[in-house]
């Protein structure tokens, strides 16, 4: 396969992060990884499309100007509390003589489960298969070239509010980006993270940004829920303020510099007789004053409000009936995610396994949580390119995906 670029633009509530990324042989490499402050964005959904554009635009132009490249069109996520998935199901008639089934069939059942009522200003914008069932045989994952009279599909349905799509996409299109295509922020993150083995056992992965943490949970390969939460690192962020009463960009220093979620270290600093600094006092210069505060005190602020995060996924566990019932266990990402001591916290509340999520398949990116979604949209994009390939078939496949996410793009804009 020919040498290429693949772009992947990860629009966050606090920053914009860029990646484009090279296919070397068989293996992606970093050309590039960049990042600035985002404005126009509440609590992941884009409310300010011209400042949104113009942060984009002002990116991406950084980005071609410092590495003589050219970037036309790019992969783009989409976060945000409006986002969703619902069961659904369908049923049809196996529509050949010999009773095969085809990739008709299946798509033509897989079309029927969106025949479903929802509100008039929400949209599909993608169906995950979980199980199809041919003559009440259930448990099938791959039905094609199986024979049967009926073919049923159960599935989860991801829905989005329109209006926050558009947003979306009028802020990427006026930065003079084509989309490739909109990709919802967690599953983007388990594309970079997580591994086949971990899917197929059960696992969860929280994301937690900057303004919403994320869940989606994995089961025999398949994605079998997703929800998206108004919680993220900002409130860290904003108790911080008030509790030490100080600005936010202060706060936020403080956070990343000596935040904690645990005095895990200094418990052990204990057994070996050292002295402990936990009640020693930290002073930092803010733009009107010195703040001033201990360990302990700051871990009295932060520890609560990462326990109600974690409590918040522990509630949506047990909703779906995976509490403790993982085997994978928990993979945190997202800049939330390090917070020193916030796997032993997550271990601790969860009762489950709790690993940091280890990017994969880029060769020179750095390893850090908050790259995962945007990590995750090039490879994601890069092995569409892969299965797409060459030749007539492979036109042909990117013709039938263009098409389709034209439309699924664009049928939001007609009245």
């Amino acid at each position: 396969m020919r040498d290429h670029f693949v772009t992947g633009i990860d629009i966050g509530t606090s920053t914009i992060k860029a990646l484009v990324a090279q296919k070397k042989g068989r293996d992606w490499e970093m050309v590039c990884c960049a990042q600035r402050p985002s404005f126009g964005l509440r609590r992941g959904a884009v409310t300010n499309i011209e400042e949104t554009a113009k942060n984009i635009q002002l990116l991406i132009s950084g980005i071609e100007r410092d590495n003589n490249i050219r970037i036309n069109s790019a992969f783009v996520n989409i976060g945000g509390s409006h986002l969703y998935v619902t069961p659904s199901d369908g049923i049809i008639s196996v529509s050949r003589a010999d009773q095969r089934i085809s990739e008709e069939d299946i798509e033509r059942v897989l079309q029927a489960t969106r025949a479903i009522n929802i509100p008039s200003n929400e949209e599909i914008l993608d169906v995950f298969a979980r199980e199809f069932i041919i003559d009440d045989q259930k448990g099938i994952k791959q039905p094609l070239g199986l024979t049967g009279v009926r073919l049923q599909a159960k599935v989860i349905l991801l829905c989005y509010f329109q209006s926050y799509f558009i947003n979306l996409t009028q802020a990427v299109l006026n930065a003079k980006l084509q989309i490739n295509d909109v990709v919802p922020s967690v599953l983007a993150a388990a594309e970079a993270v997580l591994t086949p083995q971990q899917k197929e056992l059960g696992v969860a992965l929280i994301d937690i940004g900057g303004d919403t943490t994320s869940l989606a949970v994995f089961e025999e390969g398949d994605l079998t829920h997703l929800a998206v939460f108004p919680l993220g690192s900002a409130n860290i962020t904003k108790d911080i303020a008030i509790g030490l009463r100080t600005d936010f960009a202060t706060a936020e220093e403080i956070k990343n510099q000596y935040g904690a979620c645990m005095i895990l270290a200094n418990k052990k600093e204990k057994k070996n007789n050292r002295a402990v600094s936990e009640k020693k006092n930290i002073e930092v210069s803010s733009k009107d004053a010195t703040v001033s505060f201990t360990k302990k005190g700051l871990v009295d602020i932060i520890e609560p409000r990462v326990s109600e995060i974690l409590g918040v996924m522990q509630k949506e566990l047990k909703s779906i009936g995976r509490q403790e019932l993982l085997p994978g266990g928990i993979v945190l990402t997202g800049g939330g995610a390090k917070l020193p001591y916030i796997r032993e916290l997550t271990r601790e509340q969860l009762r489950l396994p709790c690993e940091l999520g280890i990017l994969k398949g880029i060769l020179g990116i750095d390893q850090d949580p908050a790259l995962a979604t945007v990590a995750g949209l090039v490879l994601g994009g890069g092995n569409i390119d892969d299965m797409e390939g060459d030749g007539i078939s492979g036109f042909l496949a990117s013709l039938k995906k263009m098409i389709f996410r034209v439309s699924k793009m664009f049928k939001v804009f007609i009245p």
